[in-house]
């Protein structure tokens, strides 16, 4: 089972970033290599894959929910590269972030648009 997990995991997350699994490889292979496979069975095998949501509604709400938590900012930036990735305008991310401020307060509302300026300009240039 462990290895259909993974399999699957890594097609929907292929889908999303092909460069994700290398770079998160190379992040943890010094300290965990181990979290690069629950990273790849659990978020994206076990729950990414299943079909109620598509991965465009997947990303704003892992956007909404890393905005809420005020100190996942790498993370988050990663998953607004990913909703890029999967079709998500800079308008629906920036309403997500915004909507959080409703939820989160403005501090973290702040700090999601500061992350959002920082990858949507990072994307403009690389466009």
């Amino acid at each position: 089972m462990s290895d259909e997990r993974y399999n699957k995991g890594l097609k929907i997350l292929n889908a999303i970033d092909p460069q994700a699994i290398s770079r998160v490889e190379e992040l943890l292979k010094d300290i965990c290599p181990d979290m690069t496979r629950l990273i790849v069975e659990f978020p994206y095998g076990d729950v990414y894959s299943r079909e109620a949501l598509d991965l465009k509604k997947r990303e704003l709400i892992t956007i909404a929910s890393l905005v809420t938590l005020g100190n996942a900012e790498p993370q988050l930036k990663v998953h607004i590269q990913n909703a890029l990735n999967v079709g998500c305008s800079k308008e629906e991310i920036i309403e997500t972030i915004m909507q959080m401020s409703v939820y989160a307060g403005f501090p973290a509302a702040l700090n999601g648009l500061l992350a959002a300026k920082a990858v949507l300009t990072d994307s403009n240039r690389s466009s």
